[in-house]
């Protein structure tokens, strides 16, 4: 068996392991690198992203749900350029392939993102596309195929680094959004991002959020996740990442098994920090069990 069952390439780029820190629940490793081997990590994908950074929403921003969290954090960030010049090149010390996840709230400040992005040693920029379009009536870039497709292919035109678009679950048709980011030029995709819920506080007699809907994550989510994850990995041609609920090396397991070539982990990590490498030890367990000589030999055997 080769000394590392587990290792991979995603748009190019080699790594170690499938397993990859979910944008917005890892920082830029600061953190997490004073009490984890972060190293060990098949990836980091930082906070997301935004032109001019953000100091996010007002009031409750995180809230505990059966088998999950609702999350109204408002892409705090600090914003691309000092991304550029401060994180980058310290989460390329931390030793896993670095992608940078850029939001946007319309065509120029994903373009502008995009171009100093360019400046940055990064691996992928992911795009994600779950932002609401200020100049389209607040919808989301991805809610539409023809969106979706108008803004990656103007992103991918930029950039030089390879992208991987990020796809809203709250999508009409998912499907079809895959398909046309696919078309306009997607390097990969990732799946899902957090689905729309509420939470009401009815001591109060109010809603939780300011914002009044927030974004569920956590196990609660995965069957759906892991059904679109299946979906779209087999609707389309390119490398497909998922994430949604994972928990464990059998959670892993299963989105691979689905069609995912790696996945991310994210809320399970702020329950268990050391999560995601339990997650890598088991899938290497699994490999000797299984006498896989690589764990890509299951991608997409469902």
């Amino acid at each position: 068996m080769p000394s590392n069952p587990l290792a991979l390439t995603l748009c190019g780029v080699a790594l170690n392991n499938p397993v990859i820190a979910a944008s917005g629940t890892f920082g830029f490793g600061h953190e997490y690198a004073q009490i984890m081997d972060v190293s060990r990590l098949g990836a980091i994908c930082g906070k997301g992203l935004t032109l001019s950074g953000s100091a996010g929403n007002r009031g409750m921003r995180v809230y505990e749900t059966p088998s999950g969290m609702l999350n109204s954090i408002g892409l705090e960030n600090p914003g691309v350029k000092h991304f550029v010049e401060h994180e980058a090149s310290y989460m390329r010390t931390l030793g896993p392939a670095v992608i940078a996840n850029l939001g946007g709230h319309c065509e120029e400040d994903y373009l502008e993102g995009a171009r100093l992005l360019n400046g940055a040693d990064i691996d992928i920029l992911e795009l994600n596309i779950s932002c609401p379009n200020v100049k389209a009536g607040g919808m989301a870039f991805g809610m539409l195929p023809d969106t979706a497709a108008d803004i990656t292919k103007k992103v991918k035109a930029i950039s030089k680094h390879p992208v991987m678009v990020k796809l809203s679950p709250n999508a009409p048709d998912l499907v079809a959004v895959a398909r046309a980011c696919e078309h306009a030029g997607a390097d990969a995709l990732s799946l899902v991002n957090t689905f729309l819920g509420m939470a009401i506080d009815v001591k109060k007699k109010r809603a939780v959020f300011e914002n009044v809907y927030a974004g569920l994550s956590g196990p609660a989510i995965l069957p759906i996740a892991l059904r679109m994850v299946h979906q779209v990995a087999h609707a389309v041609q390119i490398p497909v990442v998922g994430m949604g609920g994972i928990t464990s090396a059998e959670d892993a397991l299963k989105f691979l098994m689905a069609g995912a070539v790696a996945v991310q982990v994210g809320t399970m990590t702020f329950a268990n920090p050391n999560a995601m490498l339990a997650i890598i030890d088991g899938l290497a367990d699994y490999c000797t069990s299984e006498g896989l000589q690589n764990l890509q030999e299951i991608v997409g055997i469902i």
